[in-house]
């Protein structure tokens, strides 16, 4: 590292501050560390470091709002963002805004001076070809969670929205794929054209082909007029097609076609139509697993499969169960001009513990259930639905954290279903829990997470990136 390379440090934690300070004087970087955004622009005008890290939320001039104005004042300087209060709306503002990167804390302090590296290296790039960076207007995403898991969907959303490529979005059925999907388009320079999604486990296969390319008059009997397809919809913006797997073999082949050529041709049509569409697939089905039994096309999997962003299940997150429910209600209170439904501690601990198979969607549709029928503002034990509470014996050692109980519960749920690589899917969600917390409890310190699980730091290492975190 260059002795000159300079990096101005912005957080209002003095503890922070002494840290990244420390770790990037001994890599031998220059650091100039300031408790808050106040005169930093100033400072600007006179010296311009090689690279800036900023928490966002401080006193005074908040860490978007000093990237904003560093990318008026200073459009070639990156900036890495740096935040203990990671949602959705944060990590795509932060990118949106022109952050080089966005690290949610705790994060381990070897990857934050790998990405103050990167941040150099590129920097020297963009300078020497002359390229600037750009800034949108972010807009609420809808999406919940505070759970390291979810950070790690948040940092693929900020980074991919800004991009036209692929995208394979995968989860179980109510984890929020189309949000997902719909977050991504959102923030996108695609943003202002139309967003279309089409479940193809909802549509007959004798009308998928219409539906997806259109047709002409009198292409088939009922066919009075020219009915356009879900892909010219789409022309300009995005295509969600959700659950893909479900496509059958012949609409694959017809896709494939599309995503190389830009064009296809509407049933009974003559004349090819090139569209302009970004394609986001969903499904809750292991696609490589369709791909060994032949019934899915492996070349159109790797044409879908370019990024694929994992959405956790609500069981792989409980911490959230509480935000989503207060959410919720005062969501729905909103939509029915009522007062908002408080659930009390006893009733928050049980709802906790219930295993949601139905996920998000499923703390929704009880949230409805809860506001249209509880008698007062305050949402006791007996006031749940029979439904909940019936299942109070079975879940209470969920509730007590006997999470081998609930393990075994959801184990018999995935058996029931015929799910396949169930044992390589249930390992992989216990091991990446295990890391997560242990990253958690050791403030993402990867040596000494790897020494509480007992793994060498380069294996755990291995299994991060394997998980994407």
């Amino acid at each position: 590292m260059n002795n000159n390379t300079s990096v101005w440090v912005i957080d209002d934690d003095r503890s922070i501050r002494w840290v990244l300070e420390t770790a990037l004087k001994r890599e031998g970087y220059q650091v100039t560390c300031f408790s808050s955004a106040d005169g930093v622009m100033s400072l600007l005008e006179k010296e311009i470091p090689d690279v800036l890290l900023t928490d966002i939320r401080m006193p005074g001039k908040g860490g978007i709002e000093l990237l904003a104005d560093i990318q008026e004042q200073c459009p070639t300087l990156p900036v890495i963002v740096m935040t203990a209060h990671s949602d959705m709306d944060s990590a795509v503002s932060a990118y949106d805004g022109g952050a080089f990167e966005y690290l949610p804390k705790p994060f381990d302090i070897d990857e934050m001076v790998i990405q103050v590296e990167r941040a150099y290296t590129h920097n020297k790039q963009k300078r020497s070809s002359g390229q600037t960076s750009a800034r949108n207007d972010a807009s609420q995403s809808g999406i919940i969670g505070t759970a390291a898991s979810m950070q790690v969907v948040f940092r693929s959303i900020g980074r991919l929205s800004r991009s036209n490529i692929t995208v394979m979005v995968n989860g179980e059925s109510g984890t929020g794929k189309e949000l997902v999907a719909k977050a991504l388009h959102q923030h996108s320079l695609r943003k202002d054209k139309p967003f279309i999604a089409l479940n193809m486990a909802a549509i007959p296969k004798d009308l998928l082909e219409s539906e997806l390319f259109g047709h002409e008059k009198g292409a088939f009997t009922g066919a009075t007029s020219r009915r356009q397809g879900r892909f010219e919809q789409a022309n300009g913006g995005t295509l969600f097609l959700d659950e893909i797997g479900d496509m059958p073999a012949d609409m694959q082949t017809r896709l494939l076609r599309v995503l190389s050529d830009g064009e296809f041709f509407s049933v009974g049509g003559r004349e090819p139509i090139k569209v302009d569409v970004r394609i986001i697939a969903a499904t809750h089905q292991g696609l490589e697993s369709l791909v060994e039994q032949k019934r899915f096309r492996e070349d159109l999997f790797h044409r879908l499969n370019v990024v694929r962003i994992e959405i956790p299940p609500i069981r792989e997150r409980r911490e959230d169960i509480p935000l989503l429910l207060n959410h919720f209600l005062a969501t729905v209170a909103k939509e029915l001009h009522d007062d908002i439904k408080i659930l009390d501690e006893e009733s928050m601990r049980y709802l906790s513990g219930l295993p949601w198979p139905g996920n998000v969607r499923q703390i929704e549709n009880t949230c409805h259930l809860l506001m249209a029928m509880c008698p007062s503002n305050t949402i006791r034990l007996e006031d749940l639905p029979e439904e909940l509470r019936a299942s109070k014996q079975a879940q209470a050692s969920v509730v007590s954290g006997d999470w081998l109980d609930a393990a075994k519960a959801d184990i018999i749920d995935r058996l029931s279903k015929g799910e396949p690589n169930i044992a390589k899917r249930v390992v992989s969600s216990v091991e990446k829990v295990l890391i997560l917390q242990a990253l958690e409890k050791t403030k993402g310190r990867r040596q000494d997470a790897a020494k509480l699980l007992g793994l060498g730091r380069n294996t755990l290492t291995r299994k991060i990136k394997d998980f994407g975190a």
